[in-house]
């Protein structure tokens, strides 16, 4: 095992400063710390865990908070997670996630209790209830979503708003005049949830501007949901041919759906999606979409939480602009 003595000797400097330099104690100049991190990363030192927290007074372990709630598609929540855990080990720190539904007491217990140094909230509602929480606690946090109030608060997301906005404006220069929005679960909605009514404020600016026709449905994630929506659009919309996806599980089921009503994507229907990129581009018919970033937020959520705990200014709103993907699924409108 590499100690902090062979560090010492390979950086050519007292073991007393290689512990200053590692635990931020005290100041030591920046071409000393430079030269002791990249011996221990060379030799591979990794700090006593025990000592270490000790010595910093910290634990370093981040909660992830993701309350598993109905309507979330748990895959792509596993993706923002999987970015939070690669990049925090980046950092030396370890993740505890907290999935159960237990609001404010959930989050007190753990942030009284030590085991954490900060936290990433997920699943964030407009009105979110743990606002006053995460305002008063003693701890640093970084929310992975909106609230419709977010003073005081660092943020962090994709531009769902935006997102929707582009996928409409895409089928608007294609000449689609009749849309859309196939959204979340319906008890996404109810919830308030942050991201899903950024989608439906966007879309719904959109068309306005536009002056497109267009509707907005909820649709529970399953195949039969699916068919039942791709039902209703033909009946209420029968001029429709445009259609926005915000539902990741039903993406494949709602194209097998309308093609079976007689619809071919794209000659008589155009789909766009915001979805994961892997998603869009490996389904039958490979969907024009505007990409969930899930990778870059998680990874920059955890960035933004390591500047805060070393006493460094964020941002408190950070925006990741849309970035849309054409595909096979979209095409000009074929005008009677």
């Amino acid at each position: 095992m590499v100690k902090i003595t062979d560090v010492a000797r390979h950086a050519g400097v007292s073991p007393s400063t290689v512990s200053y330099a590692l635990s931020g104690k005290r100041p030591i100049s920046e071409e000393t710390r430079r030269r002791v991190e990249a011996a221990a990363r060379e030799l591979g030192y990794r700090p006593h865990a025990g000592a270490r927290a000790l010595a910093s007074s910290r634990s370093n372990v981040l909660a992830l908070v993701v309350p598993l709630r109905t309507g979330i598609h748990v895959p792509v929540v596993m993706q923002f997670a999987v970015s939070v855990v690669t990049t925090a080990r980046r950092y030396d720190h370890d993740v505890l996630l907290l999935t159960q539904e237990e609001g404010d007491d959930g989050l007190r217990r753990v942030a009284d209790s030590a085991l954490v140094d900060a936290l990433i909230v997920m699943d964030v509602q407009l009105d979110d209830p743990r606002l006053p929480l995460l305002r008063s606690l003693d701890r640093p946090s970084v929310m992975i979503g909106f609230p419709a109030e977010a003073d005081g608060l660092t943020c962090i997301d994709l531009d769902f708003k935006a997102a929707g906005e582009a996928c409409v404006e895409h089928l608007a220069r294609l000449g689609h005049r009749v849309v859309a929005l196939v959204g979340s679960p319906p008890e996404v909605y109810v919830r308030q949830t942050a991201f899903a009514q950024r989608v439906v404020q966007g879309f719904t600016a959109a068309a306005d501007r536009g002056r497109l026709a267009s509707s907005v449905h909820p649709c529970e994630a399953a195949p039969a949901a699916a068919r039942e929506v791709a039902e209703q659009l033909l009946r209420e919309q029968p001029a429709l041919t445009g259609v926005v996806v915000h539902n990741e599980a039903i993406l494949e089921p709602l194209i097998d759906a309308f093609e079976g009503l007689g619809l071919r994507v794209p000659a008589d229907l155009s789909i766009t999606a915001i979805c994961p990129d892997e998603l869009a581009e490996n389904l039958r018919v490979p969907v024009t979409s505007v990409a969930l970033p899930s990778a870059e937020v998680g990874s920059r959520a955890v960035e933004l939480l390591m500047k805060k705990l070393d006493q460094k200014s964020v941002p408190e709103a950070t925006l990741l602009p849309p970035r849309m993907t054409e595909r096979a699924s979209t095409a000009p409108r074929n005008a009677p």
